[in-house]
């Protein structure tokens, strides 16, 4: 359904705000996507009782008239994430003085949208990343316009403007072998395809959570 007036948008963000309210689908939704076998996320903690937080912003506004969440492509740099698509966001700084801060202010640092407008409305089940031992809270939130974009040259290599119908369309999660900087190759990893881009690995938990919340919601 399109939505070409700010009333459809503010009925959507409304409706998905009251979904948010609700149990999530949480690690069931998450698994369907992961890239390989993964341990239960109170399993996994166990083994490190004090893992690095970090949390990421996940955004809607309104584009082309319809709703669109934003998606980054990083740099390449020596790290585990290098060059791989993310929703913008990044560790919590010892400064922020709550997790939500944290989202709100790397995804300002990124992409250069004005976090003061951003109105936080849910969050998604958190996602532990055992290469990296970051544990990620992902928060949701909304624009009612679509922001301006400055990214940041040094850690973004591209902003993905994604409408939300390509993240409910059964055509664009599929599969593949997946090389990783380290030489290791995972086998048949499911993913999403992004306007050509590989969405895999905790972005696309979070994305398959998200697209079980968003079957839910009445869009008008």
């Amino acid at each position: 359904m399109p939505f070409s007036e700010l009333t459809d948008f503010s009925q959507f963000t409304s409706n998905l705000e009251l979904e948010l309210q609700k149990p999530l689908p949480g690690e069931e939704a998450q698994f369907a996507m992961a890239p390989y076998q993964r341990r239960l996320r109170k399993n996994a903690l166990a083994e490190n009782a004090s893992p690095r937080q970090s949390a990421v912003l996940v955004l809607f506004y309104p584009f082309k008239g319809e709703p669109h969440t934003l998606l980054m492509l990083r740099k390449t740099y020596p790290g585990v994430h290098s060059g791989q698509v993310s929703f913008p966001g990044g560790s919590k700084d010892e400064n922020d003085v709550s997790l939500t801060q944290t989202a709100l202010r790397e995804a300002e640092e990124e992409t250069g949208l004005n976090k003061n407008k951003v109105k936080i409305i849910g969050k998604l089940s958190s996602v532990y990343i055992p290469p990296s031992g970051f544990l990620v809270f992902p928060f949701v939130g909304y624009l009612n316009e679509k922001p301006f974009f400055k990214p940041d040259e040094k850690e973004v290599e591209e902003l993905i403007e994604v409408p939300l119908l390509m993240i409910l369309d059964e055509k664009t999660i599929k599969s593949k072998n997946i090389k990783l900087a380290n030489g290791m190759v995972m086998d048949d990893t499911p993913y999403f395809d992004i306007y050509g881009h590989t969405v895999w690995g905790a972005t696309a938990m979070m994305m398959g959570e998200l697209r079980e919340v968003l079957k839910k919601v009445k869009w008008g």
